[in-house]
């Protein structure tokens, strides 16, 4: 997949690449489009079980999981011009976000702007010990547009998301992980195989329950709590008109490894 953005399987995970480097990989047009096709993509797919979504370029300085909105492209922008690339980007942040297996961000470096918001929209978090996290669109006089103001202080909370958006602050990977922002921090030689590890764990389990809690959890912080607990009472109880439940509870019973089969 040639469009600055590359992809490939490695069983039931699915690695999607940011990948032009040579501008840190900064959000292009075409990019956030390729981003939309893939994530409308795995849909369907229930042979996938997991997603790492990572950039290319490493940590040598100037490597990123991406420096967030072309500004080259941002400049050229008209009034309703503007209005449609916030919507293209908050769609793939959307796709990612409902996406029906987990999605795990791999951040390599920096991760600013509309590069962070894409980091948020992912399910999972891990970081390189020089990943950084910002959102400082203000500076160029403009705000995250991707969803970046409401899943980030959905995440940490609203007084330092808004240090974060207002001040210009920006978070190091031992920050992030103490205010919840990543799940785990690794040496960078370690990043990649740390999230496969990951996704690899989650694999083993049963895909019908990863994929009703992933769905119980998004949809439901959406919610007000008494609708939100419907939906998991709702989910619960779909499981059980399925194989794989009765597999699970049998394999327990037996002392054994279950063989789930997704359905």
């Amino acid at each position: 997949m040639n469009f600055e953005l590359n992809y490939e399987e490695r069983g039931a995970v699915a690695l999607v690449w940011l990948d032009r480097p040579e501008k840190r990989n900064a959000l292009s047009r075409p990019m956030l489009e390729r981003l939309a096709e893939v994530f409308s993509g795995m849909r369907e797919r229930r042979d996938l079980r997991a997603v790492i979504l990572t950039g290319r370029g490493g940590d040598d300085g100037d490597g990123a999981f991406s420096a967030g909105m072309d500004i080259a492209e941002l400049a050229a922008l008209g009034e309703e011009e503007a209005r449609r690339a916030a919507e293209r980007g908050q769609k793939v942040c959307e796709l990612i976000e409902t996406c029906p297996v987990p999605v795990i961000a791999a951040v390599n470096g920096v991760a600013a702007g509309g590069g962070c918001e894409l980091a948020l929209a992912c399910h999972l978090r891990v970081a390189s010990t020089s990943a950084r996290f910002s959102l400082p669109e203000t500076k160029p006089e403009v705000i995250p547009a991707y969803g970046g103001t409401r899943r980030l202080a959905r995440i940490i909370g609203e007084r330092r998301a808004l240090a974060v958006m207002l001040a210009g602050e920006s978070l190091a990977a031992d920050e992030a992980l103490s205010c919840g922002l990543v799940n785990r921090v690794v040496a960078s030689a370690e990043l990649l195989s740390e999230a496969e590890t990951l996704a690899r764990f989650i694999v083993q389990h049963a895909p019908l329950a990863v994929r009703a809690c992933l769905e119980a959890v998004t949809r439901g912080a959406h919610m007000p709590l008494e609708d939100g607990l419907q939906l998991e009472a709702e989910l619960f109880s779909r499981l059980f008109a399925t194989q794989d439940v009765r597999e699970g509870t049998r394999a327990f019973l037996e002392k054994r490894q279950p063989v789930f089969k997704g359905e």
